[in-house]
């Protein structure tokens, strides 16, 4: 597992001890942000159930101005900060033990990439999306990625959040979501 391109193209970064995460493979993450293109690295990035935090790094490399680290897994919040160390990219990041209803409650501000990769079959996946949905988690134009499994019930947008593509790559099924308000040039597409 490495970062791909950017900044920090090329540095191998290490995954939490044990099973309990499954980090983003290089193959779908290249995907993933060959599919964002320049939204990619833009702005303020949130990275929810991170593990590695191989996706926020890798928008963090791209250019993205900062980016939140949540993940509510001890031996997960040591790795991110190893690998940010590593990167060279800590100064633009924060890293976050806790679970992501709970931060998600908590945020003010609005980010521009959402990147969220919970466990494969986890049941409140509509639960979390009506929160990344609020206005003060999601602008008009927030791009969300949301990682399921192949034989996960297909993501089913909320109200203010529109999907833009899903793509499908080995066991993994890769949802990108765009917020907007209803009737606006976003909600149209």
């Amino acid at each position: 597992m490495r970062v791909i391109a950017g900044e920090a193209g090329g540095i191998v970064l290490a995954a939490p001890r044990g099973t309990a995460t499954r980090p983003t493979t290089d193959k779908v993450k290249g995907a993933i942000f060959g599919m964002l293109g320049e939204d990619g690295g833009a702005g303020r990035v949130l990275d929810l159930f991170a593990g590695s935090g191989g996706l926020g790094i890798e928008a963090l490399s791209r250019g993205a101005s900062s980016c939140d680290f949540v993940d509510r897994m001890p031996d997960a919040v040591a790795a991110i900060a190893a690998n940010l160390t590593k990167a060279r990219l800590g100064d633009a990041a924060r890293v976050i033990r806790g679970d992501a209803h709970k931060f998600l409650d908590t945020v003010r501000e609005p980010y521009d990439l959402i990147l969220c990769d919970p466990p494969y079959g986890w049941a409140a996946i509509g639960d979390l999306l009506e929160r990344l949905a609020r206005p003060q988690v999601s602008r008009d134009g927030t791009v969300l990625v949301i990682e399921t499994g192949r034989r996960d019930p297909q993501v089913v947008a909320p109200p203010r959040l529109a999907v833009d593509r899903i793509r499908t790559h080995g066991d993994t099924v890769v949802t990108i979501l765009r917020a907007c308000s209803p009737g606006s040039d976003l909600d149209r597409k």
